[in-house]
């Protein structure tokens, strides 16, 4: 079978944070009303869009001798997986009750529309390890909050944390204390 051959533009523009938030598709009155909820499938789909949002997330981070990322269920994988490729970090998974096989610790947290849990394992990061915590959305912080609670746990430096999206009138930066912040998208 003979390898295709893609030929790229090289006029093409490479996309801005502004082309990314034309990706982002508002859905209202999502989960429940009232909620407009900031739908990310498209950049998902979209692949330079998906590769520059990524690099966006990483590259604030490429000095910093990231050990692990830690990414919360779900939408933290699709991130949190790619971001640690590019620092050639291991990615260690936080997620909700029930899903994990082994020993694990726990964190109940608020979100804006409910309430819910998340877990990690016990044995997942090693004291003195360097994490950065992605997730794709930070609104009013309640799931990384919870995050950086269980994470804190395991006696390791948290470098920063690092968001596709933040919502900047629910003030969530505000409920994560000194912890660096990063968002590439604000509205």
């Amino acid at each position: 079978m003979m390898a295709q051959h893609v030929h790229h533009d090289i006029n093409m523009p490479i996309p801005d944070v502004k082309a990314l938030m034309r990706l982002v598709r508002d859905i209202p009155n999502f989960p429940k009303p009232g909620i407009i909820f900031k739908d990310i499938t498209p950049l998902l789909a979209h692949p330079a869009g998906l590769s520059i949002a990524v690099e966006y997330l990483t590259q604030p981070y490429r000095h910093e001798h990231v050990d692990l990322v830690v990414g919360a269920e779900s939408r933290g994988f699709i991130f949190g997986t790619a971001v640690a490729r590019n620092l050639s970090a291991g990615f260690v998974p936080i997620r909700k009750p029930g899903k994990l096989p082994g020993d694990k610790i726990r964190a109940e947290y608020k979100l804006e529309y409910g309430t819910d849990a998340l877990e990690i394992h016990k044995d997942a990061i090693r004291p003195g390890s360097r994490v950065l915590m992605i997730d794709d959305l930070l609104a009013t912080g309640g799931t990384m909050k919870a995050s950086c609670n269980l994470i804190d746990q395991f006696e390791c430096q948290i470098v920063g944390l690092a968001f596709l999206i933040e919502l900047e009138a629910l003030n969530g930066r505000q409920k994560l204390g000194d912890y660096s912040v990063h968002s590439v998208i604000q509205y």
